[in-house]
């Protein structure tokens, strides 16, 4: 069993990445009913929560169906943090977690997300702050560190540990890589494998297969896998992934069937939670892995993601299935 906090977990649990304009509710939700243990909600300025802005408070939506769900803020400002930890908290989520991982340029140039990784102090002083400000499990997701020549990545999760933080989900790139090049999981391991470390590890970047997520909890050791673009217009991953490990073999991939009925409640789930104009546009990033595979598909999947209204968007997946309703996915 692993425990976050008081929060139990399976063995190895597979944990839903903090994703921007990804992870809302809609996405969500049909993550958990495909096996996700753990999701988190796209990441929330703090600077944004305290300045009350629509796009940030409404990012704070939750659901009791969801849980263990944490809500994730980034910033570089002590102040602006605990405010943010105050509203958050209202919003009742399980787990607080701390991105100190995000490698985007507008979010570092603040000092914030990947950014503090070239200030470790603060970032042990902001987390230590936050862990006494909240009886919620505090959680920090991270990077190897902000180049390859300032990977101290041991030593920086034992500090984090040291200060409170209940957990830690490291993707193995530095920031200089962005998403570059292969993820390396062997300082995230060294991580585990240090002796004085006790709270989970859990590992992130390129667990892209069932066979990536046994090697990391197989080989590399590690306490869980957090899941990020793979599971994106593919739900599926997190049962594919625990019908491998339960079996040692690939489970069915998802029908045509399954895939437009998880097209059509997303779309629908996303227009009612943020409208019909936003629903439609940020639902069109999925489509391609929902589709993923099918020959003859482009002028369907172009269609998907140029139509502005969902009586249209809904149109064409009617059409998706009268067309490819037969073809079997391997």
């Amino acid at each position: 069993m692993v425990k976050i906090g008081d929060i139990e977990l399976p063995d190895f649990p597979l944990l839903l990445a903090p994703m921007e304009d990804v992870s809302d509710p809609p996405f969500r939700a049909l993550c958990k009913e495909q096996g996700a243990d753990v999701v988190y909600t796209e990441f929330i300025s703090s600077e944004g929560l305290i300045r009350d802005a629509a796009k940030s408070t409404m990012k704070l939506d939750i659901y009791e169906k969801e849980r263990p769900v944490g809500i994730q803020i980034f910033g570089a400002n002590l102040d602006s943090m605990l405010k943010s930890v105050e509203i958050v908290e209202k919003s009742g989520p399980d787990i607080i977690d701390i991105n100190f991982g995000c490698p985007v340029k507008k979010v570092v140039s603040k000092g914030a997300g990947a950014g503090i990784l070239k200030d470790i102090d603060l970032m042990v002083s902001l987390t230590e702050a936050m862990v006494k400000h909240t009886k919620l499990p505090v959680t920090v997701k991270t990077r190897l560190g902000w180049d390859e020549n300032t990977i101290k990545i041991v030593e920086v999760a034992e500090r984090l540990q040291d200060v409170g933080c209940a957990s830690i989900a490291i993707h193995g790139r530095t920031r200089a890589q962005m998403y570059k090049g292969e993820a390396n999981w062997h300082p995230i391991a060294a991580v585990k494998n240090n002796p004085r470390m006790h709270i989970p590890v859990f590992g992130n970047g390129d667990v892209d297969s069932p066979e990536k997520a046994m090697l990391m909890r197989d080989k590399f050791g590690l306490d869980g896998a957090m899941i990020g673009r793979a599971s994106i217009g593919y739900p599926w991953f997190f049962r594919e992934v625990k019908h491998f490990f339960e079996t040692g073999e690939h489970m069915a991939k998802p029908t045509m069937e399954e895939r437009i009925e998880a097209a059509r409640r997303h779309l629908q789930m996303s227009i009612d939670w943020k409208g019909e104009r936003l629903g439609v546009f940020e639902t069109r990033r999925h489509y391609t892995n929902y589709f993923k595979g099918i020959p003859h598909f482009k002028e369907y999947r172009q269609r998907l993601v140029t139509t502005d209204d969902s009586a249209g968007v809904f149109q064409v997946l009617d059409e998706v299935y009268e067309k490819f309703g037969d073809h079997q996915f391997v």
